[in-house]
């Protein structure tokens, strides 16, 4: 039987904390035998969630030396996520890693398992909020926000909390296949593949705290993304010129101007998508991409999901959509 461990630790999410179990658990009950041991392993054998949420005390029969048998070790978000997790934690964890067990880690539940060593020279994922972080602490990993899980093989990461549930649905299609990881999500009532990555969920601030040449610029350009900017163009508007231009960019934003263009583009036709019922075609025109093909390829590529796609799971009106 394959066993999952859950190692919860001190101000643990309760959500994530679940999550193994509510998959691996609902796998056995979808294929009628059980497939998997399920085991919430705290050290002392007792843990307590994070307050925030709704402090829990949970008790457990299994501690820490529970890993030692453990097939797969989910690794969930504990709200303590920048604190060095105890030297016993990270031990039994590389110890784990060594004899060829699964190690899976959930949201921030990364900066564990980044803790270890064991990510160094590895891609990996976060909370895309906290992705930066991860990157400035662990600057031998090569931190991916954009996704909603990676799998290295023997060490997984996953994005946000729901993501989660993705990243145990895909454990599940390893170990057991593809139709039975989708009778497991027909239960959980979720898809047993989510398309895109979580690009498609990171907020992007409105521009803002720039010098006074550079937020002019900003403003001007939001105010315009409707017509067809060239590069001549934002240079004619800042009476500079384009090398300047360039540079004043990549020193205070760390991108070009046209590649900020794209990006306010493409969230002017998120906010499009989520409160207004215009179809993709006038969407293109009034985000200045022109053609709905144009405005289908950049959307796709910077947040992972089509544009219908996307209104599918943010619209919040069921309103049909207008053909002008």
């Amino acid at each position: 039987m394959h066993i999952v461990a859950v190692l919860a630790l001190d101000g643990v999410v309760g959500f994530e904390l679940a999550i193994p179990g509510q998959v691996f658990g609902t796998a056995n009950r979808a294929t009628g035998t059980k497939q998997y041991d399920i085991r919430i392993t705290a050290p002392g054998r007792s843990v307590t969630t994070d307050a925030g949420l709704g402090a829990v005390q949970l008790h457990t029969p299994w501690d820490l030396d529970a890993l030692i048998d453990a097939d797969t070790i989910v690794i969930p978000s504990r709200v303590d996520y920048l604190a060095a997790p105890p030297d016993p934690v990270l031990d039994a964890l590389r110890a784990c890693a060594a004899r060829g067990a699964r190690l899976a880690s959930v949201c921030i539940g990364a900066f564990t398992l980044a803790a270890t060593g064991l990510l160094d020279g590895m891609r990996a994922t976060t909370h895309w909020q906290y992705a930066a972080e991860l990157a400035h602490r662990y600057p031998r990993i090569d931190v991916d926000p954009a996704v909603l899980f990676i799998d290295n093989g023997s060490l997984l990461t996953s994005a946000g909390v729901a993501a989660g549930l993705d990243l145990c649905l895909h454990l599940l299609r390893r170990d057991l296949g593809a139709s039975q990881a989708a009778a497991t999500a027909r239960r959980i009532v979720m898809p047993p593949q989510r398309d895109g990555g979580q690009a498609q969920f990171i907020e992007y601030p409105a521009p803002g705290g720039h010098d006074a040449f550079l937020q002019n610029t900003l403003d001007w350009m939001e105010a315009n993304l409707h017509h067809p900017l060239t590069l001549q163009d934002i240079a004619r508007h800042t009476q500079t010129s384009i090398r300047s231009l360039n540079r004043h960019f990549r020193a205070q934003i760390g991108t070009t101007p046209l590649q900020w263009l794209l990006r306010a583009r493409t969230n002017r036709a998120q906010q499009l998508l989520e409160t207004t019922t215009l179809s993709i075609d006038r969407i293109a025109e009034e985000t200045g991409f022109g053609a709905s093909n144009t405005l289908r390829y950049h959307f796709t590529r910077l947040t992972g999901v089509s544009p219908q796609a996307y209104r599918t799971t943010f619209h919040a009106s069921n309103t049909p959509v207008t053909s002008s």
